[in-house]
Order: C-alpha cells, then structure tokens, then sequence
C-alpha cells in the first residue's frame, strides 16, 4: 500500500494552509467575537478555487479527487472552525446532492455559480422535533396545479441565511399512506414568497458561520424543483450524508492538529521551576498521545477517501472516521487547554475557541452515538 500523497495534494495542503494563516487566523477571533459571517472570505475561498474542488470542469469545478477536497477543509480547521463549516457544508451538503441527483438541466442551472464563492446552498433535512430521527420530518409538500406548496420549517442549517445563500434542498413528506411516509427532496430558491430564512444567534461555536432556521409558509415551486425522483429524498439525504460524515472527520482532524500546535508551541515557550514546560514528562507525555491519536485518525479518515475515491463501499469508514476524528478533536482539544493552564480559559489564546468549536463535531451531521449504530449495523450486530 502506497501512503504517499501526491504532489498534486501536498500542493493543495500548502495553498490552503498559507491561505488560512494569511487570510483567515487575523480575522478569526474578531469575527467570533462580533459572531460574523465573512462574505469576503467566502468569496476569496471561490477564488482559490475551494467550492466545487471535485467537480467537472464543465459544471465549474476543478475535477480534482475527494482527498483534496478533504485535505483543503482540514486545513481551514487547523485554523478556524467557522471557515471550514462554510466550505465543508457548501460543497457536501449544498452542491453534493445537486452534483449526485440533480437533472443535467439543474446542475447547469445552479452548480456553476455555487463554485465561484458568490453563492452558497443549504441542506435543510434537520428540524425541531426530527434530529438524528430523520424520518420524523413534518415538513410537507403537496402538489397542485404543477407547483408544491411547502409548509413546516428546519433548524441548525449551516449557509442558510447569510445575504449570498440562494437556496436549499428540502426533504419533505409528500405523501402519507397508513402511517408509512414518502419523503420527496425539493429545491427552494431564495426569494421565493413563503420561504423565510432567520439567522439563529448565540451560538457556543464556530459563530463566524452561518446558521438558520428555515420557514415555509405556503411555499410554492414549480413541480419540476423536484431533485431525484418522488419518494427518494430520504435515500438522497441519508446518502448524501455518507459523504458530509469525511468533510466533518476533516474538521476534527484539522481542529485536532491545530490544537495540538498550539499546545506543542506553548509547552515550548512557557517555562516554570527553571526550563520550559515541554521538558517535563507530564506534558511530553501528553503530546505524545495527542500526536498518536492524530496519526491514527488521518489513517482512518485518508483510508475512506480512498475507497469512496476508487468507487468502493465507505459507509462504514466514513461513520467510522466521523466518530474517531470529532472524538479525538475533543479529546486533543481538552488536552491541550490543559497544558496552556489557567490562560487557555482566556480568549486572548486561540486554544479557547477550539475548545469551543469541536464541541459539534460529536453532534452535527449524526451524533456520535448514531454513529456507533450505523457501524454496529455494518458489522452485521
């Protein structure tokens, strides 16, 4: 087995990671101080040519593989959270389902202006009362006179509301035969009447991306907004979520490798009893363990690139990689606040703010115990 990456992806790792130190760390603390969304860094992420980075170049993309999507989304984490939730959500969840079921007609429509970094779309599966139960969704939509009309609403939708998202897909319930639900995935365009996105604020972490609600109040669409065929929207959503579990298992890889920099430079230059703290087995220790459990879950997570890469089964490796990687980013995390002492519980130190920001990787896009049952469910149990 060949564990080298190509040339091809040690270039992306080194342009992402100037681009994050250059662009991104001045400006993370300040836009999670004030919870800002950063239309300019958004725009200059298009730019780099990060949206889109593994589709054809005739839909707008750079025909690259998932690896470099994935390494590009670690390298944002490595730095700030709130950054690589836009990129990672936009592309897995925004223009995934878009690229994978979309008709010829809607990838042409939407997929090329959602590459420049000038427009984002969501995904809108979760809602108040239908998490990790995603077949619990009491969003409908009822067909009449060729248009949908669209009621309910959805909750924690990353790229939802900011002034450039354009739009999402929608599961809904479009049919109901004996308690047993059809679910339809739709596509809902900003600025359509009845369609209400609202920022949610307050949020503990990466507060420098956007999250929403969304509301449908008699929302009409035309039939042919229909994304895949009626009655496959939960197939689709699910399926796209296979592919969104590697973007999140690069945020905890990244917010892991960024923690543990930090704590690695700190133990270097803080000194205490006459020599810097790095020199004492407690925290040499413990950066050895850190150290190990990111080498294992780069493994993990490059592993099930690479199969979805050669078109092979990775459901199982993707849950398996989201559950390691968001485990070990708190686990590094916690860590290393404990080496930088009393001024990691300050936010002059960035170490607080990745403390903060990988609290979700154990709850978005299928929590840790979800994750636990989709492997148990692969390993025949």
């Amino acid at each position: 087995m060949d564990y080298n990456l190509t040339e091809e992806h040690k270039m992306i790792r080194e342009t992402v990671r100037n681009f994050a130190e250059r662009e991104i760390r001045p400006l993370a603390r300040e836009l999670d101080d004030k919870a800002e969304f950063s239309p300019e860094l958004t725009r200059k992420m298009g730019e780099l040519g990060l949206f889109g980075i593994y589709l054809p170049e005739k839909y707008g993309g750079h025909a690259m593989d998932y690896v470099s999507y994935i390494i590009a989304v670690e390298e944002l984490a490595r730095v700030d959270g709130s950054q690589a939730a836009t990129l990672a959500a936009h592309n897995s969840l925004g223009i995934g389902p878009l690229y994978y079921f979309g008709s010829e007609e809607q990838k042409l429509k939407y997929l090329p202006r959602l590459c420049t970094g000038e427009a984002l779309w969501a995904f809108g599966l979760t809602e108040p009362d239908a998490g990790s139960d995603s077949r619990g969704s009491k969003t409908r939509a009822m067909l009449e006179n060729g248009e949908w009309i669209i009621n309910g609403s959805k909750i924690f939708i990353t790229n939802g509301s900011a002034d450039i998202s354009i739009g999402a897909t929608v599961q809904a319930v479009t049919d109901e035969t004996e308690g047993k639900k059809q679910f339809t995935t739709i596509l809902v365009e900003r600025g359509t009447p009845g369609y209400n996105p609202q920022t949610m604020h307050g949020k503990m972490m990466w507060r420098a991306s956007d999250t929403a609600q969304l509301f449908f109040d008699d929302c009409r669409v035309p039939q042919a907004n229909v994304l895949g065929r009626i009655g496959e929207g939960s197939k689709i959503m699910l399926s796209t979520l296979d592919s969104g579990r590697l973007s999140i298992a690069a945020m905890g890889l990244g917010c892991a490798q960024g923690a543990y920099e930090l704590a690695f430079n700190y133990a270097r230059e803080r000194k205490q009893f006459g020599k810097p703290i790095i020199k004492f087995q407690a925290i040499a220790f413990k950066l050895a363990d850190m150290a190990l459990k990111i080498e294992l879950a780069r493994n993990l997570l490059y592993k099930a690139c690479w199969l979805k890469d050669t078109n092979q089964p990775f459901a199982k490796e993707s849950a398996m990689a989201k559950l390691y990687c968001s485990e070990i980013a708190k686990e590094v995390a916690d860590e290393a606040v404990q080496i930088h002492g009393g001024y990691g519980l300050m936010k002059d130190y960035e170490i607080e703010r990745f403390y903060r920001d990988q609290r979700l990787l154990q709850i978005g896009e299928g929590t840790s115990e979800i994750q636990r049952l989709v492997i148990s469910r692969h390993i025949g149990c």
